[in-house]
């Protein structure tokens, strides 16, 4: 069953997370330890406040949540590798791009089929839009594990939000508040999730961005009129 969005999930010691994260690997693709350490050391680096290890564990579970009649084996390799590559601003590759190319170089290393590492690549590029195409049940999955924090309680929403800022540091405010404010409101106007389990987020998740980009609106106003003074 979906767990309920209302109640949040209950928090865990770096070291409760990082051996969750290493058992969680170790069942997807035994056998390669050094991979998974390379991955978790990716997440940990110092300048994410979101896309850390705790998001990456949260992305599995709810993989776990929302998972119908999928191959989880593809959408757990891709979990894994859609935030691997994560820099403010975006190198020459789009972060998203780079962490497909990244899955592709190393999880070919590992003896994984082609048709396997394409697919993999393929769902991970997906979450730089999170626009599946049509019957991509795999693509679904993991855009709605990823967007499942847009549904989150309105604290624990402040904290991704807050998180976020966080990570665009040194973007200036004016054009930080423009650009999260268009992304929000083309999620909020489209079909957020697609899984039939995170229909069920739907609601939440758009009472969020809804409050968000009013919020937004109101910061870029007063931006505005400061810049005019």
């Amino acid at each position: 069953m979906l767990i309920d969005p209302a109640v949040p999930a209950a928090s865990s010691s770096p070291a409760d997370l990082s051996a969750e994260l290493i058992a969680r690997w170790n069942d997807t693709l035994p056998h390669q330890e050094e991979m998974g350490a390379a991955l978790l050391a990716r997440y940990a680096e110092p300048h994410r406040r979101y896309h850390t290890a705790e998001h990456l564990a949260k992305v599995l579970r709810t993989i776990d949540e929302l998972a119908g009649d999928h191959d989880l084996f593809l959408v757990r390799l891709a979990a894994w590798f859609h935030d691997a590559v994560y820099v403010i601003p975006p190198g020459q590759l789009p972060n998203e791009e780079a962490s497909a190319r990244l899955a592709l170089r190393e999880l070919s290393r590992a003896g994984l089929e082609q048709e396997d590492l394409t697919q993999v690549a393929r769902i991970v590029r997906l979450t730089a839009t999170h626009q599946p195409g049509s019957r991509d049940p795999e693509g679904e999955l993991l855009c709605d594990a990823d967007l499942a924090i847009l549904a989150a309680p309105p604290e624990e929403y402040a904290d991704y939000v807050a998180a976020i800022r966080a990570e665009y540091a040194r973007v200036p405010e004016p054009e930080f508040v423009a650009g999260r404010l268009e992304i929000l409101t083309r999620l909020a106007e489209g079909e957020i999730f697609r899984t039939s389990k995170g229909r069920e987020l739907t609601d939440a998740a758009r009472a969020n961005l809804l409050a968000e980009c009013e919020a937004l609106e109101a910061r870029l106003e007063e931006l505005v009129q400061g810049s005019k003074s």
